[in-house]
């Protein structure tokens, strides 16, 4: 994983105001709670006293307590309370859980997973594009695979006539011309030229137009995606990483042509429905790649079709250099 970034990890209502959560992400075990105030906070799931599961433990108007001797955590992680030695002692400054910086926006959570975070940390980027008149239906979708591995999948250009042959493939659109592909500080924009197969030959990138035109795709490092459908119709997902080998895909149907509440929430269920269905055609093939990570050299030979993905690995490896983090190669 890319230290030092904003991870959309959660879906707003899946952590309520009552009980902390337990979930495991980016190999970690994490637990979030929400404040009196409904804030939201994220901590290593570990009392520092005894390594209880602070999830199963309880929240105490404003702090998190932990299950096995009440201890009890503020929102920072410090140990504020400490019951066998009575309200009179201060906890020493070691009992300290691990905490992460949230943002909470979109329904979605996020949490910036690193160490030290910087004074001016900024808030994560959104799809400016997508805007509150849209409304939308979430889906969860488990993968099998190193949250590398589904986010390429969202930005392979070829795949879809064989891939979705029945569903978004339809109608034979084997050739891909360029594709046009700017990077806009941590985002990638790419441009989708795909068509039929008229003999003639494939166009590249510097070859196409793309003035007036909005991007076909957008992903947004570490680990959220946006694909432009129409003008009143996005799908947007979230490569949610589990550990090395599992990811959750938060696969979002946004629509604003139909805000009638009942056709309105019909709309959207038939959104989820067909995402979940186009979903799974690809994890049938994408589990079954090995690695079931990518690095920016190993032994695959990208094509001129493969331009986005190309950038995202290019601009993965610059990210976690600038965190200090050594990319691997792989050759087998």
């Amino acid at each position: 994983m890319i230290r030092n970034q904003w991870y959309i990890i959660l879906e707003s209502k899946q952590v309520r105001g009552k009980r902390p959560m337990g979930v495991t992400r980016m190999g970690e075990k994490l637990v979030l709670w929400r404040d009196s105030q409904g804030k939201v906070y994220c901590m290593g799931d570990r009392c520092p006293h005894m390594n209880a599961s602070l999830h199963k433990g309880k929240i105490n108007v404003d702090r998190l307590a932990c299950p096995f001797h009440g201890f009890e955590y503020d929102r920072s992680g410090q140990c504020r309370y400490l019951p066998a030695s009575g309200i009179v002692e201060t906890p020493p400054k070691v009992l300290k859980a691990k905490a992460y910086p949230t943002h909470e926006a979109h329904g979605f959570i996020w949490i910036w997973w690193g160490d030290d975070p910087p004074a001016d940390l900024q808030p994560p980027r959104w799809f400016e594009s997508i805007g509150e008149d849209f409304t939308y239906g979430t889906v969860q979708d488990p993968w099998g695979v190193h949250y590398s591995r589904s986010a390429e999948n969202q930005l392979d250009m070829s795949h879809l006539p064989f891939v979705h042959h029945n569903t978004i493939g339809r109608g034979g659109r084997t050739v891909v011309d360029g594709p046009v592909v700017k990077m806009d500080g941590d985002r990638i924009n790419v441009w989708v030229f795909n068509r039929l197969d008229d003999g003639t030959p494939r166009r590249d990138a510097a070859e196409l137009d793309i003035s007036g035109r909005h991007p076909s795709l957008q992903f947004q490092f570490p680990n959220y995606w946006h694909n432009w459908i129409g003008d009143d119709i996005r799908v947007m997902a979230a490569f949610v990483p589990v550990d090395e080998e599992n990811t959750i895909l938060y696969l979002r149907f946004y629509q604003r042509s139909m805000k009638l509440p009942v056709l309105r929430d019909l709309v959207n269920l038939v959104g989820r429905r067909s995402n979940i269905v186009i979903a799974h055609q690809d994890r049938r093939v994408v589990t079954g790649q090995i690695p079931k990570r990518t690095f920016y050299k190993m032994k695959e030979r990208l094509r001129p079709s493969d331009g986005a993905i190309y950038a995202y690995r290019k601009h993965r490896r610059y990210l976690k250099q600038q965190a200090g983090q050594v990319e691997e190669e792989v050759w087998e």
